[in-house]
């Protein structure tokens, strides 16, 4: 992958933006090796960015930025190569560096060369994806795209154990307490996709800054079966669903016996619950459907009750 370096002028004028601060950032550990390298890679799979923000580091004009409050997360990687991402105008920069100890607590130098984040895109491919359609600012309407959350297997029975064991006890606090809103509302129906609303909601999020800020996400799916589906999101996004609001759905399966045939189903929904993690970022919009065509319904319950596409 070629590296994008900014001009010498282009680096200054990060530089005085950095010293204003305002500027939160990004640290990932890296590879020794990968230190010189046009493509910088993670430590290792298990290594979570670290988000800092503005108010947690200061700028020093001799281009050394200062670490407030590190975590143990990203402290134990000292004298060790980082990658520290940031946004400059929307877009997205990156340069690699030491992470020091100095007397203050933890150092980054900023280096010659500051890059820009390549863009990439990345086109995943879905057996199963849904247009969720919305009228915004009564300007007509618009659909966003819907996507299985990332290690989500839509068409198998929910089991607690997909959480990982250090996240369960959150969860089952979580659990306890979507039940019993649910139970208030009277809309408690089946539980089982409440297991995967409470995987989502304690999964860590990953601060990833990327080439360009602000572009549309897709939402995520985190259940469907033959009479509801549940929409991940985070607050802020591009679009936030109501509670007790009612949205068309366009469905699309890729069928496994001819993937070059695709079969769409159109259902209109309703939305139960809003859902909420512990600190109101994160969000799951759990839907019944209000229109189903009877033969929808049924190839639906056979994909629920089934890992075969028919």
């Amino acid at each position: 992958m070629e590296k994008k370096p900014l001009t010498g002028i282009e680096r200054e004028l990060v530089l005085r933006y950095l010293l204003d601060g305002n500027v939160p950032v990004t640290i990932t550990p890296i590879s020794s090796n990968e230190n010189d390298s046009d493509e910088i890679k993670n430590l290792d799979s298990a290594v979570v960015p670290v988000a800092f923000k503005a108010e947690d580091i200061s700028v020093l004009k001799e281009g050394i930025i200062l670490l407030k409050d590190t975590p143990e997360a990203i402290s134990k990687y000292v004298n060790n190569p980082v990658k520290v991402e940031f946004y400059f105008n929307r877009v997205g920069l990156y340069f690699s560096t030491m992470l020091k100890s100095v007397s203050s607590g933890l150092a980054l130098v900023i280096p010659a060369e500051i890059n820009r984040i390549p863009d990439i895109q990345v086109n995943k491919k879905y057996d199963f994806t849904a247009r969720l359609i919305v009228s915004v600012n009564n300007e007509g309407n618009t659909s966003f795209l819907c996507v299985p959350a990332d290690g989500f297997e839509l068409f198998a029975r929910p089991i607690w154990s997909s959480i990982e064991l250090e996240r369960q006890q959150q969860a089952k606090s979580l659990l306890e307490e979507y039940v019993k809103e649910a139970k208030i509302k009277q809309k408690a129906g089946n539980g089982l996709r409440l297991i995967n609303i409470c995987r989502y909601m304690v999964m860590p999020k990953i601060e990833k800054v990327e080439a360009v800020q602000g572009r549309v996400k897709p939402f995520d799916i985190l259940f469907v079966n033959h009479e509801r589906i549940v929409f991940g999101f985070e607050k802020n996004a591009a679009f936030e669903l109501s509670e007790n609001a009612e949205y068309p759905v366009e469905m699309q399966f890729v069928l496994k016996a001819s993937p070059s045939v695709v079969r769409k189903i159109f259902v209109t929904c309703k939305v139960d619950n809003i859902f909420k993690n512990e600190d109101g970022t994160k969000l799951a919009a759990d839907c019944v459907y209000t229109m189903l065509q009877e033969e929808d319904c049924r190839f639906l319950y056979e994909k629920a009750t089934s890992s075969l596409f028919i």
